[in-house]
C-alpha cells in the first residue's frame, strides 16, 4: 500500500511544526521518497541525531514489509 507525499509532510510537520519541508516521490510509486527538513531545532545536532528525530515522526510507517513507506532518502540541516 502506497503512502502519500502529503501524508509524510503531515507526520514530520507534526513533530518540526516551523520546518521547511520538501518531500520527492523518487519513482512515482509511493513507495520510494527523498525528503529535506531544514529545523532550527537540529542546530547543535549531529546528522544521526537529527535523522533520529525525523523518522520517529514517521512511527510505523516504515516498519519492515508491513510499512507504507519502503524508502526515505533523508536530508536534514539547521538553516543557514
Amino acid at each position: 500500500m502506497a503512502i502519500e507525499a502529503a501524508e509524510i509532510e503531515r507526520m514530520i510537520r507534526a513533530g518540526f511544526p516551523d520546518a521547511l519541508i520538501t518531500i520527492t516521490d523518487l519513482a512515482g510509486d509511493g513507495n520510494h521518497y527523498a525528503a529535506e527538513v531544514i529545523d532550527e531545532s537540529f542546530r547543535g545536532q549531529n546528522r544521526v541525531q537529527q535523522q533520529r528525530a525525523v523518522y520517529a515522526t514517521l512511527k510505523d510507517k516504515m516498519d519492515g514489509a508491513r510499512g507504507e513507506l519502503h524508502a526515505l532518502a533523508l536530508t536534514t540541516k539547521a538553516p543557514e
